[in-house]
Order: structure tokens, then sequence, then C-alpha cells
């Protein structure tokens, strides 16, 4: 099932498409709707859902009837319903709940990873040895499910850069971490998952302290979306130039990262030094 926030995201674009053909401008949409143009503009970015009313008040204004206008309400209706991650909001904070949507819908996923090894492919122990507080069990029990886009026969494409500092970063003990290596290397070894290590002796200029990640998805989600974390909160970046310059940056650090082959045998070499 398509999320709700990707459900947005298409109604978006397609009233984007629509309100441009009619000519109109987002100042005289908002007047249509009684609104602000910036609810017109969160609205077209699929940041925000829209009432089935107003839906119609804007798609009369474009000249979009009939049989044109009831995909789009359907699309309306499927965006206003609650994401398959509601029941976790004790432990799924709000901005984190739209990332984890959108993971779910990508179709190709890229993410680069200087510090510790990404959510989706932590083992059980190697997340416990991370997660600290109330909740841990359930917060367990979303990563694990997370997960599942791995094996997902119509999942994403999976694209990983590790730095080697996250490779060697130890999080419980030793058995975790070699746990947690044999694991990713097996991973590698996925016709879905391409894993590529950053050394610490790469002789670049392509230096990335933190972490960001790269959705991509079909034709019908136009853009891509540049997920980027803090502590408390999260930055979500899909204008078109965030966008050229983070693949940008991608391309210029898996240019810099070892091959798939030398990377799993970096994975598999620290893991012996560690035994």
């Amino acid at each position: 099932m398509v999320t709700p926030t990707i459900q947005r995201r298409r109604l978006g674009n397609a009233l984007k498409r629509a309100r441009e053909a009619a000519g109109k401008t987002q100042d005289e949409a908002a007047e249509v709707i009684d609104s602000a143009s910036s609810k017109i503009s969160r609205l077209e970015l699929g940041q925000s859902g829209i009432r089935l009313p107003d839906l119609k008040l804007l798609l009369d204004f474009y000249g979009v009837t009939g049989e044109d206008a009831e995909p789009l309400r359907e699309i309306a209706r499927a965006g206003r319903q609650r994401g398959r991650w509601s029941g976790y909001r004790n432990v799924v904070p709000d901005w984190f709940r739209q990332y984890l949507d959108l993971e779910a819908d990508a179709t190709e996923i890229r993410w680069y990873q200087p510090e510790v090894i990404p959510g989706i492919l932590q083992t059980e122990q190697y997340i416990r040895a991370m997660i600290d507080g109330e909740g841990v069990e359930r917060q367990i029990a979303v990563r694990l499910e997370r997960q599942k886009v791995i094996d997902r026969p119509d999942g994403p494409e999976l694209n990983f850069i590790l730095s080697e500092s996250a490779l060697r970063r130890n999080l419980g003990d030793r058995s975790t971490m070699l746990e947690q290596l044999s694991h990713i290397a097996t991973l590698a070894n996925s016709t879905n998952v391409t894993i590529q290590a950053f050394p610490l002796d790469a002789e670049t200029y392509v230096v990335s302290s933190y972490n960001f990640i790269i959705l991509r998805f079909g034709e019908e989600v136009a853009s891509d979306v540049i997920y980027l974390e803090t502590f408390t909160d999260a930055d979500y970046l899909d204008s078109p130039e965030a966008v050229r310059a983070y693949n940008r940056l991608w391309d210029r650090l898996r240019a810099a990262a070892l091959g798939p082959v030398e990377s799993r045998r970096l994975i598999l070499r620290i893991a012996d030094e560690m035994k």
C-alpha cells in the first residue's frame, strides 16, 4: 500500500501541474480557498493534506472536472489516512514518521553514514547497544520492521557508503560487532544492495562529516528527497538546487570510496582483526 506521505506528494504534483496548465498563480489559488499562498505551496510540496471541499474548489478553478477529477479525489482521501507507523507514536516522533513513509515507498535509497551503521543494516544486538531508556523493545520492533524492505520483491535499490570509522566503532561487546560486520558482508552479496566503504586513508578532497540520505521515487512523484537528521529533528529538502548538490556530493563520495568487492574484503578484514 502506498503510504499517505507519498499520496500527498502525488496529489501535490498533480495540483501543481493543473494550476500551471491553467495559467494560475499560487496567490490566485489561495484566494479561491480563502487561505495564504503558503498553504498552496505546502500542498503542492506534499507537506499537508487538503479537505475535499477545498480540493473541489481548486479543481473547478483549474478546469479539472468529471473523470479527470475523480482520481485526484481518491488520492486526497488516501493521503488523509493514518500511516502504518501511527501505532508507534510513543517511540517514533512525528518528524521521523514522515521519513519512514518515504523510505517504504522509495524506488532507490542512497545512504551515506560516517559514524554508525545505518538503521536498516543493524542487527538486533547492535540496536540494543545503541538504544537506551524506555520503549527499547518497541524501538527495536520499528527498526526490524523497516529492514523488511531489503527482502521485499518490489523493494528499492539500496546503496550505502559507510565510513571505515563506522565499521570500526565498537558498540556493545566484541561478539556484537562481529555479528554486525558479518551481517553487512552477507547483505553486500544481495542483488539489490550495494555497499561501499570509505577508507580512513582515502586520498581525496571529498569529505563529509555528516550523514545524509537521498530518497528517489518513480516518475509519478517528481522530486528526490534529501533527509538530514539531527538529534531532535530532521530536515526534508526537495528543491532542485539541494537535490542536485547532494547528488553531486554522493557521486564524488562514491568515486572516492572502495568498490563493492574491495569494500566487502575490508569489512571481513576488520572482522578478523576483532576476533
